[in-house]
């Protein structure tokens, strides 16, 4: 494990609360498919999910990877202490060959305060074979 990343278990359910046939898939069968290896993910509903993942479990190399050249951050900044507490997807939808949006919703408690909803309309792109998160809308 890289120094600074959250450990997670491959059969623990994924942090990202997809479902199939009504029970919550494990981490090695959703979103671990994609944070754990090279492999892209295969769609824009897909890549989100796994970017939620991604800072529930402090992967900043992941992020940086799966953002848009265009629109990248130099690094990411966790908050200590944070608690991430779900994600609702609310819709995906795919404008064309390349281009898709998501809307969610993620839930996070600070360390001090109360808890935050993160309300966006999300655009992906594909890019040489490989979704990239581009920016969002907050809604």
């Amino acid at each position: 494990m890289i120094e600074g990343m959250k450990p997670f278990v491959m059969t623990d359910a994924c942090p990202c609360g997809r479902l199939h046939q009504k029970k919550l898939l494990a981490y090695g069968a959703c979103c671990g498919r994609w944070l754990e290896t090279d492999a892209p993910a295969p769609d824009a509903e897909s890549l989100m999910r796994s970017r939620y993942c991604a800072f529930v479990l402090d992967r900043e190399t992941y992020l940086l990877k799966t953002w848009h050249p265009s629109q990248r951050p130099a690094n990411v900044a966790f908050e200590p202490g944070v608690k991430w507490l779900g994600l609702e997807v609310r819709s995906h939808t795919v404008q064309d060959a390349t281009h898709a949006q998501v809307e969610f919703v993620a839930r996070q408690k600070p360390a001090v305060g109360a808890a935050v909803r993160l309300h966006e309309r999300s655009r992906f792109v594909l890019d040489n074979g490989a979704w990239l998160y581009v920016d969002g809308d907050a809604l």
